[in-house]
C-alpha cells in the first residue's frame, strides 16, 4: 500500500475542490490557474496594504475582507494603484474577494500584469476562510493506494480485498445490482482528513467505471444510473476475501474482532470465505449491515455469548437445587 505525496495544489485544483464545499468562482485570470499555492494556510493581507512587507506571506492565498476593501477606497488613486503593485510583485498565487465584491479597475489591470488570478465568494471573510483551509488540508494530505473495490453500503463504507481474480469487482456488481452504490474499483485512494476519518474516492482515470472479467471495462452510472455512483465515501470497514480451505476453520462466533491500521487508524476487519455458490454479494450486505447495528452499540455475537452465560448458569443453578 504504497503513500502518495499530493501533487503541488494549484489555484485550478483549489478551486475544483473548493466549489464542493462553498459558492466560490473565478472572477479575473482563468489563463493564470496553474498558479502553484505552495503553503496551505490562507493569509489576510491588511498590513501589506498599509506598505508593510516585513514578514509578508506571499506563498498564500491572499483573501480581501470587508476592511480591505474599506481601506483600500480610503487611499488616493494614486496611493491605492501603488500599494496593489507592491502587493502583486511578490508573487502571490491568487486574490479572493469575500462578500461577493468586485475587484477595482487597478486589481483587474495588475491580475493580467503579474498573471495573478482572482476568485469570488459570497460568504463572509471568516467562514470563506474556515472552508478554503479545509479544502487546502484535503488537497495536502498524503493519499495512500489501496487495491481493492470500495462501495457505499446503506451508508457504510465498505473496502473490498483479496487477490487478483478472487472475485472482488463480482461481489461489488452484486451489490450495485441491489441498489448500493460503486466509489472505486480496484483501486481506492484512501485520504486522512482533518478530523481524523478516512474518505476513500477512485482515481480520475478509472472513476465509475468497472473491470468485469469476461465482459471487460464496464460504465457503471450508464448501466444502472447516478445513483450508483458515489464520489467520495468514509470508511468503515474492510472485507478480506480469502478462499475457503476447508482443513482451516476460523472463528465463527464473530467474537473476536479484527481490524486493520490505515494511516494510523484501526478500521473493522471481516475475513471472509470464498467458496464455489457462495452469494459473497449477500454476505457482504449482511456484514454491512451488523457493521452498522454495531454503531448503534448493537453486539450481536455478544449478546449471544451473554444469553448462552446466563441459559447455562441458570442450568447449572438448577442442578445444584435438584
Amino acid at each position: 500500500m504504497p503513500l502518495v505525496s499530493p501533487s503541488p495544489v494549484t489555484v485550478g485544483s483549489f478551486l475544483d475542490h473548493a466549489k464542493s464545499l462553498m459558492p466560490v468562482s473565478l472572477h479575473v485570470g482563468e489563463d493564470y490557474l496553474d498558479n502553484a499555492i505552495p503553503e496551505e494556510s490562507i493569509n489576510r493581507p491588511g498590513l501589506a496594504l498599509a506598505d508593510f512587507f516585513q514578514y509578508f506571506a506571499n506563498k498564500r492565498m491572499q483573501v480581501f475582507g470587508l476592511s480591505e476593501m474599506t481601506y483600500l477606497k480610503s487611499l488616493t488613486p494614486l496611493q491605492r494603484e501603488e500599494r496593489l503593485e507592491k502587493l502583486f510583485q511578490q508573487g502571490i498565487p491568487c486574490i479572493t474577494l469575500t462578500r461577493n465584491r468586485t475587484a477595482t479597475s487597478e486589481m483587474e489591470r495588475l491580475a493580467h500584469k503579474y498573471k495573478v488570478p482572482i476568485l469570488r465568494s459570497p460568504l463572509i471573510t471568516s467562514r470563506f476562510i474556515n472552508l478554503a483551509t479545509l479544502a487546502m488540508e484535503h488537497l495536502v494530505a498524503p493519499v495512500l493506494r489501496f487495491s481493492g473495490t470500495m462501495l457505499d453500503v446503506m451508508g457504510i463504507g465498505v473496502l473490498i480485498e483479496g487477490a487478483p481474480g478472487i472475485g472482488k469487482s463480482e461481489a461489488a456488481l452484486g451489490l450495485i445490482e441491489r441498489g448500493f452504490s460503486l466509489v472505486a474499483d480496484d483501486l481506492t485512494l484512501i485520504r486522512r482528513d482533518q478530523q481524523s476519518v478516512l474518505m476513500c474516492t477512485s482515481s480520475e482515470m478509472t472513476r465509475f467505471h468497472m473491470e468485469i472479467r469476461g465482459l471487460g471495462i464496464i460504465h457503471v452510472p450508464s448501466l444502472f444510473g447516478m445513483a450508483s455512483v458515489t464520489l467520495e465515501k468514509r470508511l468503515d470497514m474492510i472485507v478480506s476475501l480469502y478462499h475457503a480451505d476447508p482443513a482451516l476453520e476460523g472463528d465463527r462466533s464473530g467474537l473476536s474482532k479484527n481490524s486493520r491500521k490505515i494511516l494510523d487508524l484501526k478500521v473493522p476487519l471481516v475475513e471472509l470465505p470464498v467458496a464455489p455458490g457462495r452469494d459473497m454479494a449477500g454476505v457482504i450486505e449482511v456484514a454491512a449491515m451488523n457493521q452498522k447495528l454495531s454503531h448503534l452499540g448493537h453486539e450481536a455475537a455478544k449478546e449471544f455469548d451473554q444469553h448462552l452465560i446466563r441459559t447455562l448458569q441458570k442450568r447449572k443453578e438448577h442442578l445444584h437445587h435438584t
